[in-house]
């Protein structure tokens, strides 16, 4: 089935933020007292900020704690976001939303940040300016964040596409494959630039890996000279 619409994960995926939203988050735990390792915060990249928060506090923190921890780092996102000059997106993403667009696919982003955060990063980047894309979705603007399959199954009710299987999900954590995987996606596409390496993706359902987002038209099939499916 062709693919009609193609939804991106952000950090680490479009947006190298040299692993800041790792960074930031063991900051904001560290300064509640808690030290957690990469590795682990790895292990929750990509789902809900809050939900991170609290597997990472062991599964019973009170929803204040959970709460103040999360405003903190979303004040550390946001201000990182809005200022750093080493933010900018993974080489080759502005050019492969634009094939995409012009082969009539679809572009949509969603995230595991809130709306506030998301904000502050597409205004930087520019993409909504652009015409890049055609919508974004941050997890608590649904009912339930990745792995669950609510933010693609609305953002395919936004954008008028009926049918799963002609959805793409790419994302560079676990957490985007399952999310895919959930909602039916035609092809489910895990990435390497960003958080996990390839033994790391491998063990989770998926229907492609590639080096990065630069590759996508052509795992998709489109004539670079035309942006236009091949054959």
């Amino acid at each position: 089935m062709a693919i009609e619409l193609v939804i991106f994960d952000l950090a680490g995926t479009t947006v190298d933020d040299g692993d800041a939203v790792n960074r930031c988050l063991r900051d904001a735990l560290a300064a509640a007292g808690v030290t957690v390792t990469r590795d682990a915060v790895n292990g929750v990249m990509g789902i809900p900020k809050p939900v991170a928060i609290g597997v990472l506090l062991g599964g019973d923190a009170p929803a204040d704690r959970i709460a103040a921890i999360f405003d903190d780092f979303a004040v550390r996102m946001t201000r990182f976001y809005a200022e750093d000059p080493a933010v900018a997106e993974v080489a080759g993403t502005s050019e492969t939303f634009a094939a995409l667009r012009a082969a009539g696919i679809k572009v949509a982003v969603n995230t595991g940040f809130d709306r506030a955060v998301t904000r502050t990063l597409l205004d930087r980047l520019g993409w909504e300016r652009g015409g890049l894309i055609d919508a974004s979705l941050c997890s608590d603007e649904v009912p339930r964040g990745r792995p669950h399959p609510d933010m693609i199954r609305r953002l395919m009710a936004d954008l008028g596409v009926g049918d799963p299987r002609s959805v793409a999900k790419v994302g560079d954590t676990p957490a985007d494959l399952q999310e895919g995987t959930a909602a039916g996606c035609g092809r489910v596409v895990g990435v390497l630039n960003g958080t996990h390496t390839r033994p790391q993706l491998e063990g989770f359902p998926h229907t492609d890996l590639i080096a990065s987002v630069a590759d996508l038209p052509g795992a998709l099939g489109l004539d670079p000279a035309s942006d236009r499916p091949a054959g």
